[in-house]
């Protein structure tokens, strides 16, 4: 029996999936932020729990373990010194890859042949293949990068809610719904903006798009003005090359109806998941794919 083990590590979560060479899965996992921004051990730590997770789940002895050939894809691996930490790490498998999670979501969304995937999530990225070149564009971290993400949408919503709080701007039901959580109360936003992650700025995203979609004109124009950052990578894309694209993360189906008719009329549906791209990457024969659809994250 072979065994293949995928994880997706994230900015805001982690998971895995365990299956077998016709792709049916055994188990999973999940756990919090994987990104190597937590650091190197405590990163190890949680891909060693949402591996750990899916083996228990679905019974492997110590032998079958030491069987299992992994894929794992991790936000930040591109950092400088990242994959030479990451390869030292033991893990009890019989082979460990380690690519970017922009790099298996593209080989899940194509099923293993070329074409870019733009990951709209707590961050944003875009990662192209075209024949055996890849590259990425964008994705150079919060708060330099990630245009048209979770992250940035909340953080446009906190601008705004201070602004509205200082009188510089209209309160609308989105500054007030943002503020309360704070007691509207301008030094407890402070604080909390002094110690926020990406993730905690991505938490404000649905209701951003909540209020958007319910006409809060300042909703609105943070998500009208994401929507133009993403159309202008999904531009970009295409004029580098790639013969398709797909969109993931679980921003992607919000904002895909504030896109143009003609920019969407672009995009192709992802054929799997980041996990399944993951798996692809430990060696799962692309047969196995076609008998999952791709999820939202």
């Amino acid at each position: 029996m072979a065994y293949f083990l995928g994880i997706d590590a994230g900015g805001s979560h982690c998971r895995s999936r365990l299956t077998d060479a016709d792709g049916a899965i055994l188990g999973i996992g999940e756990s919090g932020p994987a990104n190597t921004r937590i650091g190197i051990e405590k990163l190890h730590l949680v891909l060693r729990d949402v591996a750990g997770q899916a083996i228990g789940a679905a019974g492997l002895d110590e032998a079958q373990v030491a069987t299992i050939r992994a894929g794992m894809g991790i936000a930040g691996i591109s950092r400088p010194g990242m994959r030479e930490q990451l390869a030292a790490l033991p893990f009890p498998f019989a082979s460990t890859e380690f690519v970017t999670d922009a790099a298996i979501a593209n080989l899940g969304a194509h099923g293993g042949a070329e074409g870019a995937t733009l990951i709209i999530g707590t961050g944003s990225v875009a990662e192209v293949r075209i024949g055996t070149n890849s590259f990425t564009i964008g994705g150079y971290g919060f708060p330099i990068s990630d245009e048209g993400s979770g992250a940035a949408l909340g953080l446009s919503a906190m601008r705004h809610a201070l602004r509205a709080l200082d009188g510089r701007s209209e309160v609308t039901p989105l500054s007030h719904a943002v503020t309360a959580g704070f007691g509207h109360d301008t030094a407890r936003a402070v604080a909390w903006m002094d110690a926020a992650t990406p993730k905690d700025y991505a938490a404000f995203a649905p209701l951003v798009m909540d209020y958007a979609e319910n006409n809060d004109a300042i909703a609105r124009s943070i998500v009208e003005d994401a929507a133009q950052h993403i159309e202008r990578f999904i531009e970009t894309i295409f004029a580098r090359g790639a013969v398709r694209c797909a969109l993931a993360g679980g921003l992607a189906l919000r904002i895909r109806p504030w896109l143009r008719a003609r920019t969407v009329a672009r995009l192709t549906d992802a054929v799997s998941d980041p996990l399944d791209g993951a798996l692809l990457l430990a060696g799962l024969p692309t047969t196995a794919l076609p008998t999952r659809k791709p999820d939202a994250h």
